[in-house]
């Protein structure tokens, strides 16, 4: 059987997926680019944010998926359970949605030990109850020994966006602040400090956590919010490129006021990764008019998490460079903040 190609064929510098395909940089963005997005194009797809936002009679809803491969699927501070609803949660959150319902779609392969399956499902359910939602609906799948590692989880989720509320990636503005809740890199640094053979003595436990309060306050008490993104794969270098890319307006960050523990600096030091690369599972992004930065910075303080003072204000955006991120460094001297070619420690979330 002949199959005919409805959407154009693009050209590609590898002829097969790579696993940089999957991480959030480059190659993820021509794969959407070039693949999906030909074929799936549409005007809530277009946008390429964290959620399609769509009209439901008078009101919108946002709608969202993601699915999780995280290896080990125990690590400090987390599960692949809890990082799964929280993920969701945190993509519906971040659109201006209230998070209301989920579903979780298991991919099992045989084998699984049950205590696993338990503990996994169990701290779904703690989470969900965290963050105010329900998983109402999912699917179970399993497969023969070899074919998946272990557990894979989709989830998918719906959330109600607030009246008055207009968040998206393209609506950045010169002048506006860039703030970051928190450390970043705290959660691709525990799940690689977990992992066999990449492990090092380490305190530090993952983020994961649900962002809904926080981005609830934020919004009660600053509605002018331009943009906001979880800082997830590709870390917080994707997504500022990305946030640079879609507004077609530059980013300067000031390297001083980055908030990153000394023991995950350490850490990516020694693995010789830069930590504005790696992944975060709690923390948010924030685009918003600079008079009214230093409000939505006491909310975050307020949440404290992990502590109070590491939710900064980071940089701001500029007509500049279009499209670019531009980092001011401890010396003076500029760099630009390019946008991750691949994830150097793969299979994080």
């Amino acid at each position: 059987m002949s199959i005919e190609l409805q959407c154009p064929v693009p050209h590609f510098n590898h002829e097969t997926i790579q696993m940089a395909h999957g991480a959030g940089g480059v190659l993820s963005r021509e794969l959407t680019r070039k693949v999906f997005l030909p074929c799936f194009g549409n005007s809530s797809l277009d946008t390429l944010d964290d959620q399609a936002k769509l009209s439901i009679g008078a009101g919108k809803i946002a709608f969202t998926t993601d699915t999780f491969v995280v290896s080990p699927i125990f690590f400090p501070g987390g599960t692949i359970g809890d990082l799964a609803v929280n993920g969701t949660v945190n993509d519906l959150a971040v659109g201006g949605a209230i998070p209301l319902y989920l579903s979780a779609g298991f991919v099992l392969e045989e084998g699984f030990p049950l205590t696993d399956l338990q503990k996994v499902v169990s701290s779904m359910a703690d989470a969900a109850d965290k963050a105010g939602v329900q998983i109402v609906t999912g699917d179970t799948k399993v497969v023969e020994k070899g074919q998946c590692d272990g557990i894979f989880i989709n989830t998918s989720g719906i959330g109600v966006i607030k009246n008055g509320i207009d968040i998206s990636c393209t609506n950045l503005k010169p002048g506006d602040s860039i703030i970051v809740s928190g450390t970043l890199g705290d959660h691709g640094m525990a799940v690689m400090a977990a992992r066999k053979g990449l492990s090092f003595q380490s305190d530090i436990i993952s983020d994961t956590r649900s962002l809904s309060a926080l981005i609830s306050e934020i919004l009660d008490e600053v509605p002018e919010v331009h943009a906001m993104r979880d800082p997830t794969r590709g870390g917080l270098a994707a997504t500022l490129n990305e946030l640079a890319e879609a507004s077609r307006k530059g980013i300067v960050l000031d390297e001083s006021t980055l908030p990153v523990r000394p023991d995950v600096q350490g850490a990516s030091e020694l693995l010789g990764i830069d930590p504005l690369n790696v992944a975060n599972e709690g923390k948010v992004v924030v685009a918003v008019p600079r008079e009214s930065a230093e409000k939505v910075l006491r909310v975050m303080q307020r949440h404290a998490y992990p502590s109070a003072g590491d939710a900064a204000i980071i940089g701001e955006v500029v007509d500049e460079h279009p499209g670019m991120v531009i980092v001011r460094t401890f010396l003076g001297s500029k760099r630009i903040l390019e946008m991750p070619l691949g994830e150097q420690l793969p299979r994080i979330c």
